[in-house]
């Protein structure tokens, strides 16, 4: 079994490596894939601090609803499905960007100015 310390490690890598995506990257293909990286650190680290203080639970002899709710698993189930949505959101706006544009550099992107 992987220890809870080497989850929430590598969850706050993968954090780290989606934020630095999000700032450097101009392509909105990259970004939005930066942003599929955070949010799959964000679940990591989820699951992980659940399992770490459902554990914590378990050896100080408590059956506390943490532990029998897996509220981690619940938690990054639901950052999947917005994760979903984001991406159909972003892959639309991304298209229309491409088609009026022909391109996808997010500098490009200034449909609201005048």
């Amino acid at each position: 079994m992987v220890p809870s310390e080497h989850v929430i490690a590598l969850s706050t890598a993968l954090f780290v490596i989606g934020v630095v995506g999000v700032l450097v990257r101009r392509n909105g293909l990259a970004i939005l894939m930066s942003l599929e990286l955070m949010l799959a650190g964000a679940c990591l680290a989820f699951v992980g601090f659940d399992r770490m203080w459902a554990g914590a639970a378990q050896a100080a002899g408590e059956a506390s609803s943490i532990s029998v709710s897996h509220s981690g698993q619940v938690f990054a189930l639901l950052i999947g499905c917005a994760a979903a949505a984001q991406v159909a959101v972003g892959l639309g706006l991304l298209v229309a960007l491409f088609r009026n544009r022909n391109t996808l550099d997010v500098e490009a992107a200034n449909l609201l100015r005048w």
